[in-house]
C-alpha cells in the first residue's frame, strides 16, 4: 500500500511538473512572438500612414498572399476554424507553419491598408505553437485539446492585455452556451504569464478611460437599445462576411484571385473618396471615439471594408475591427445623451464583439479589464443582449451550438455555425 501511495505520489509530482513546464514555455514563445507581431503591426501602420500611396498595391499583394496560401498553406488557411476543428475533433498536429503564414500576412495586410485585425492573429500563432509539443510528447485527446486552448488564451492575452478576458474566451469561444471551467485556472495561469512576457518586450497597450456608470432611467432605456442594435450589427457583419467568403470562393475558382479582386475592390472604395480611417487597424480612431463625436457612417464603413478585407482572403482577425463598429455604433447613439458618451462607446465596443463571436461573458470581463469595474453590471447585460439578439451566428463558422439562445431553434443544438 505504501508502495502504492509512494507511485501515485510521483505521478502526480510527474503530471504537476510537466504542465508547468508546457505552461511556462508557451507562455514566453507565444508572449515574445506576440510582442514581435505588435511592434511590427505598429511599424507597417505608421509607415502606411506616412506613404498612403502603397494602398493602390493592395491587389498586388492580395494576389502575393493568396498564392503563398495556395501552394504552401494547406490546412492553415482555415485559420481559427481549425483550431476549433482540432479541438472538437483532434486528428492531427496544427501545422507550425499556420504561425509564420498568418505573421506575416497580417502584417502585409496592414502594410498595404487592408481593414483587419489582430487577435486572429494572435490566437493562431499560439494554437498552433502550443499544439507543437505533441511532436515531442505523447499526449492524449484531452491533453492535445487543452494545448491548443491554453495557447489560444496565451495569444489572446498578449495582444489585449487581458488575461482573465482572454482565459474565458478560449474556453467560452469553442461551443455555444457551454464552457470548459476546469481549464480555466491553467488558461488564466498561461494568459497572466504571456501578458506578462509581452510587457516585458516594452510593448504598450491601448489605454481607455474608466467608464462611469448613473442610474437613470433614460441612460438604461438608450443602453438598452443600443445592446439590441450591437446584436443586429454583429448579425449583419457575419452575414456577409460568411456572405462574400462563400461567394468569392463559388465564383472565383483560382484563390490567389480572391484577394486579388478584394484588394481592387478596397481600392475603388478608396478612390471614391472613404477616408483612410476605415482602413487598417483604426485604433486611433476607437481612441478618438471616447472623446468626440465621429462622423454617423463610421461604422457602416469599417463594417463594408473590413467584410471585404477578411472575406475575399487577406489575413488577420476580425475582432478590433469590430471594436472599431462597436465604439463607433455607441458613439452614434450617444448623440441622444452626450453627457455619458465614453459609457455609450464602452458598452458598443464589447456588445458588437459579443455578438459576433458568442462569447458574452469573455466580453463583459474584458469590458472591465479595459474601462474598470464600476459599470460592470452594464457590461454584463448588454454584452448578454447583444449575444441573443445576434441568434445563430458566428465569425468562427466551426462553434458548435450546445445550448440554443432565446429566439433560435432547437433543431440547431449539435450543430457547427456552418451547417445551418
Amino acid at each position: 500500500m505504501n508502495q502504492k501511495r509512494k507511485r501515485q505520489f510521483f505521478d502526480s509530482f510527474q503530471f504537476i511538473f510537466r504542465w508547468s513546464l508546457f505552461l511556462i514555455c508557451i507562455a514566453i514563445v507565444v508572449g515574445s512572438v506576440s510582442a514581435f507581431f505588435l511592434i511590427s503591426l505598429d511599424s507597417v501602420t505608421k509607415l502606411r500612414e506616412s506613404h498612403t500611396y502603397v494602398l493602390y498595391f493592395l491587389p498586388l499583394v492580395g494576389f502575393f498572399i493568396g498564392w503563398v496560401y495556395h501552394q504552401f498553406g494547406s490546412k492553415a488557411s482555415k485559420g481559427n476554424n481549425l483550431l476549433l476543428e482540432e479541438i472538437h475533433s483532434p486528428s492531427s498536429v496544427i501545422p507550425i507553419r499556420m504561425a509564420p503564414l498568418v505573421l506575416f500576412g497580417t502584417l502585409l495586410t496592414h502594410f498595404f491598408g487592408g481593414s483587419a485585425g489582430r487577435e486572429g492573429t494572435a490566437v493562431q500563432m499560439g494554437g498552433s505553437i502550443a499544439h507543437q509539443i505533441v511532436r515531442f510528447y505523447r499526449l492524449s485527446l484531452k491533453e492535445q485539446q487543452t494545448l491548443i486552448i491554453l495557447g489560444m488564451s496565451a495569444g489572446f492575452s498578449a495582444v489585449f492585455g487581458t488575461p482573465i478576458a482572454a482565459a474565458i474566451f478560449s474556453i467560452e469561444v469553442i461551443q455555444i452556451g457551454a464552457y470548459r471551467w476546469k481549464l480555466f485556472l491553467p488558461s488564466l495561469l498561461i494568459a497572466w504569464i504571456s501578458h506578462e512576457v509581452c510587457l516585458y518586450w516594452k510593448v504598450s497597450h491601448s489605454v481607455f478611460p474608466n467608464v462611469t456608470f448613473e442610474f437613470e432611467s433614460i441612460l438604461i432605456l438608450v443602453l438598452f437599445l443600443l445592446a439590441i442594435a450591437s446584436g443586429f450589427v454583429a448579425k449583419l457583419f457575419t452575414w456577409l462576411l460568411h456572405s462574400i467568403s462563400k461567394y468569392s470562393q463559388t465564383w472565383i475558382v483560382y484563390p490567389p484571385f480572391r484577394p486579388f479582386v478584394g484588394g481592387i475592390i478596397l481600392v475603388v472604395f478608396f478612390l471614391s473618396g472613404v477616408h483612410l480611417d476605415y482602413f487598417g487597424l483604426g485604433v486611433k480612431t476607437i481612441q478618438n471615439a471616447f472623446t468626440g463625436f465621429l462622423p454617423y457612417e463610421s461604422f457602416f464603413w469599417k463594417l463594408i471594408l473590413t467584410v471585404i478585407t477578411i472575406g475575399f482572403g487577406f489575413k488577420g482577425g476580425e475582432v478590433t475591427p469590430l471594436f472599431f463598429i462597436g465604439a463607433s455604433l455607441g458613439n452614434l447613439f450617444a448623440i441622444l445623451d452626450p453627457v455619458h458618451l465614453t459609457l455609450f462607446v464602452s458598452v458598443g465596443f464589447i456588445s458588437v464583439f459579443s455578438g459576433a463571436t458568442n462569447t458574452p461573458l469573455a466580453c463583459a470581463v474584458m469590458g472591465m479589464e479595459l474601462f474598470g469595474f464600476q459599470s460592470g453590471v452594464v457590461f454584463f447585460i448588454a454584452t448578454q443582449i447583444a449575444y441573443i439578439m445576434s441568434g445563430h451566428v458566428s465569425i468562427y463558422s466551426s462553434q458548435i451550438i450546445t445550448k440554443k439562445k432565446w429566439f433560435g431553434s432547437s433543431k440547431d443544438i449539435g450543430k457547427k455555425i456552418s451547417d445551418l
